[in-house]
């Protein structure tokens, strides 16, 4: 079955330090977010046993930590983050980072904090 999503009216909720996430799609195979980070705002560094994640960068300049390795990844590029890979995204920019995050399976229950 096919829905329109609409951003506005998508489960909404803040992460971290006053970051948002809107959930556009969620089933056991795919989950798809739109998420916000003002500038200074990181996760915390984690890894999925089974989820794959592809970052779509809107607007603004993520850092990732992958490993011991950093990325930067400006508008309009992505990055695919393999499972078992400890990451976490962060805003070191001055301005607000946008960003598409679709994960599959869903990275629901598979989160591991390090």
């Amino acid at each position: 079955m096919s829905k329109v999503i609409d951003k506005q009216l998508a489960k909404h909720y803040f992460w971290g330090e006053n970051c948002e996430s809107w959930v556009l799609a969620d089933t056991d195979r795919l989950s798809v977010k739109q998420e916000s980070m003002p500038s200074g705002t990181r996760e915390k560094l984690h890894f999925h046993a089974d989820a794959q994640q592809f970052f779509f960068i809107l607007k603004g300049t993520a850092t990732f930590y992958l490993n011991d390795k950093k990325e930067i990844v400006t508008e309009q590029k992505s990055i695919l983050i393999e499972s078992k890979m400890k990451h976490y995204i962060a805003n070191e920019a001055d301005s607000i980072l946008d960003f598409l995050v679709v994960s599959q399976p869903t990275t629901n229950n598979d989160r591991i904090e390090i």
